[in-house]
């Protein structure tokens, strides 16, 4: 077993606890430490029963412990890509979380940080990047492509050969036609039927979905880099830059939560 920690404590990093707890229940693969978070006034309490052991400077203490990034907000969904660029750690320190009850059909990967909650589907040659967060009961179809830091909310099903660019973010329960292409940096609200390709750094909503306004993902200036710990009880997003390329579920070792 190999010591995780979770970077962010809320609900995001509440529920890949709970996953990390499920595998551990089939497999023991790890010893989950806790969380690490920037907000001082959390430091010493604790979420879900696990301690918050104090900022992400921590890690520095923590050479050989495995990490998992799940902060963000709809309101600020550059958070991951920030703290992973901050945090600047090789590929191998992430840990990939599969629930047990998440499906991964025969030629998908999954990049390292990316996370998988109860009942995902992944049907076949899925590729998934690194870090990226999919939620609850969500179906990604034969040849879909997401890249690093989007976010899949609960219940979102991709069409056959549908692409998520760098950060996009898909609400809960929207459809996205096959084929169609989400840019980077975009947001789709929940519920939308999304027919076509949806430009970067856009916000569309509706059935059929449309264009409302430019997406706004979240600071990016001087001190943006930890405004994430003022929004850890926020819905879960992420985005970030393809930057680790890919790899088969089998070659993920100790990268991995396995599933099954």
């Amino acid at each position: 077993m190999r010591d995780l920690v979770i970077v962010g404590a809320g609900g995001f990093a509440r529920e890949t606890a709970a996953a990390v707890h499920a595998v551990n229940h089939v497999r023991p693969t790890w010893r989950l430490r806790g969380f690490l978070d920037d907000d001082a006034a959390l430091h010493g309490t604790t979420r879900a029963g696990l301690p918050i052991l104090g900022g992400t400077d921590h890690l520095a203490d923590l050479p050989e412990t495995a990490v998992v990034v799940c902060v963000g907000s709809p309101r600020d969904y550059r958070a991951r890509r920030r703290v992973v660029r901050r945090l600047d750690l090789p590929a191998p320190r992430y840990a990939t979380v599969v629930h047990p009850s998440a499906q991964v059909g025969a030629g998908s990967v999954l990049g390292p940080g990316t996370v998988l909650l109860a009942g995902v589907v992944l049907t076949a040659d899925v590729t998934v990047g690194a870090h990226v967060a999919v939620m609850p009961h969500a179906v990604l179809t034969h040849d879909d492509r997401v890249d690093d830091h989007a976010t899949i909310a609960s219940g979102v099903r991709l069409g056959g050969g549908a692409v998520l660019r760098l950060g996009a973010y898909v609400g809960a329960g929207a459809l996205v036609r096959e084929g169609v292409t989400v840019g980077a940096w975009s947001l789709v609200g929940m519920g939308s039927v999304v027919l076509r390709d949806v430009p970067q750094g856009e916000v569309w909503a509706g059935n059929p979905a449309r264009r409302l306004r430019a997406a706004d993902p979240g600071p990016t200036g001087p001190g943006a880099e930890r405004s994430w710990a003022r929004s850890t009880s926020e819905a879960p997003v992420g985005v970030g830059e393809v930057s680790t390329p890919p790899v088969a579920l089998g070659e993920l070792a100790e990268q991995r939560v396995v599933g099954s």
